[in-house]
């Protein structure tokens, strides 16, 4: 319910010198090619055709508007005019994407030859010229199935897009005394459409004790009993783990405002321990799994990042420490022959206890180690901690720098089946070439510890997001193969 649902408008346009018949007739055919392999729900056949004419333009919009569209593709079934195809794009108030036809037989190169790949040229100049923004797959040239899947591809894309528009983040802060890591500029949020609400920690106490004895405790309790099974090793904390929740959820219904979705970036120490008696982590997983993700250490960008693969993957993600080295007697033993990978391009991923337990091999509800070194025991309990499922995940980050430019890292990669000898909810990763993108894109780039993992491979949708929202490309970093050298990486190291 946190995300948007993309129904997306097709517009076939056509050159008044081609057949109208040639773009109506491949559009109609696209239809049939997507609704036979995905959901036809997610498109919206638009009855009119473009044909070099700006009131047939006007129609179209006004058309798909009716039709309730929030994104739109508009295809190229011939050369298509140049003029009424961009000012679509330009009025058309969401994500948009091009793609163009391409000929169907050697038998018919006269009259049902369409020149859309010669179009698709022209289309792009114009949409520079009016400065408008729009989605152009890599090779944006098909036939009905080909374009098919393009636009498929597209949908991701377009529902980050939409969802950042309508994106609340809501924090509670401040930022931990000697965390000056996750810096959090506000100005990119309002230039990507995001709004921000920031509290103080003690607003958030307030509200949690206002939530002592809620009768709807006892079924959060009961749904967490069910969640932990055998895991659950910490009972005695349930009850207040539950009003913390309550008091989350209820805080997003009272001040999620006019937008349509929130993530938010939570306190959890060092005064959270002593006052509130237990640590948020289990809390903030169940929220990420339930589509709301929560970062931790009042991280925005991070929670940004976060919302960003929820809504891309339709799946949770997870926030974690890039955190340490595997120690290379346990890579010796178990990596080294086993998996194509050498000790650099693996490290730990790390985080007290915020990964949702189905991200998890097993769970058990613990109490924070790091912490229970300078405080009672007693005060940091609250942690879900396990290793993290093995298979293809994807590291990335959005972030604004401190003189307020976007920049953003994107690196796929897997979870190995290897257990980690460790605590809190941690994974031996293994990204290849990762030594070098740590240097030269993680350190040289500035950016903080924290990264959002998706766990399956989205880097191209990633990308494409990132692109779109405004994000220079030769600031989006990602790990370069082997022989290809980093712009400040020394050739003759």
């Amino acid at each position: 319910m946190n995300m948007p649902k993309v129904k997306l408008g097709i517009v076939a346009v056509s050159r008044d010198c081609f057949p109208e018949s040639l773009s109506v007739t491949r559009r109609e055919n696209l239809v049939k090619a997507y609704s036979a392999k995905y959901d036809a729900e997610d498109i919206y056949e638009c009855p009119v055709c473009i044909v070099e004419s700006e009131i047939h333009m006007v129609q179209a919009l006004e058309d798909i508007k009716k039709a309730g569209c929030n994104a739109l593709c508009v295809y190229l079934g011939n050369f298509g005019p140049e003029i009424s195809e961009t000012l679509l794009a330009k009025h058309f108030d969401g994500p948009k994407m091009f793609v163009a036809a391409a000929e169907e037989t050697g038998d018919d190169l006269c009259q049902g030859r369409g020149d859309a790949y010669c179009g698709m040229l022209n289309a792009s100049y114009n949409l520079a010229l009016r400065n408008i923004k729009a989605y152009i797959p890599e090779y944006p040239v098909g036939d009905a199935e080909d374009c098919a899947d393009m636009i498929h591809e597209f949908l991701p894309i377009a529902r980050a897009v939409i969802a950042l528009q309508d994106l609340k983040i809501i924090s509670f802060g401040p930022r931990p005394l000697n965390f000056l890591a996750c810096n959090a500029p506000i100005k990119q949020l309002y230039n990507l459409g995001v709004e921000i609400e920031e509290n103080s920690e003690l607003d958030l106490f307030e509200a949690f004790n206002k939530h002592e004895g809620d009768e709807r405790i006892p079924a959060i309790v009961k749904e967490m009993e069910e969640e932990l099974g055998a895991g659950n090793k910490k009972p005695e904390i349930l009850t207040r783990l539950a009003q913390y929740e309550l008091t989350l959820k209820d805080w997003i219904r009272d001040h999620k405002g006019y937008r349509k979705y929130v993530t938010i970036a939570g306190k959890c120490w060092p005064a959270f321990q002593t006052q509130f008696g237990f640590v948020p982590c289990y809390v903030n997983s169940r929220l990420t799994a339930q589509g709301i993700p929560v970062s931790c250490e009042v991280d925005i960008y991070g929670a940004l990042s976060e919302f960003i693969g929820t809504v891309v993957s339709q799946d949770a993600v997870t926030l974690l420490d890039i955190n340490n080295t595997v120690p290379k007697d346990l890579y010796e033993a178990d990596i080294k022959g086993k998996y194509d990978y050498t000790l650099k391009d693996t490290f730990m991923g790390f985080h007290c206890g915020n990964t949702a337990s189905g991200k998890l091999t097993s769970c058990e509800m613990k109490y924070q180690m790091i912490m229970a070194r300078t405080l009672p025991e007693e005060v940091t309990q609250g942690t879900l901690e396990g290793d993290i499922v093995p298979g293809d995940i994807t590291f990335y980050r959005l972030q604004s720098t401190a003189d307020n430019k976007l920049r953003a890292y994107i690196a796929q990669g897997e979870v190995l089946p290897v257990a980690t000898r460790s605590f809190g909810s941690i994974g031996i990763f293994a990204i290849p070439e990762m030594g070098r993108f740590y240097r030269h894109v993680l350190i040289e780039g500035n950016y903080p510890h924290h990264g959002a993992v998706a766990f399956g491979h989205y880097g191209k949708e990633l990308y494409e997001v990132f692109k779109y929202i405004g994000v220079d490309v030769d600031e989006i970093g990602y790990n370069q193969p082997k022989g290809v050298r980093y712009r400040t990486e020394n050739p003759f190291a």
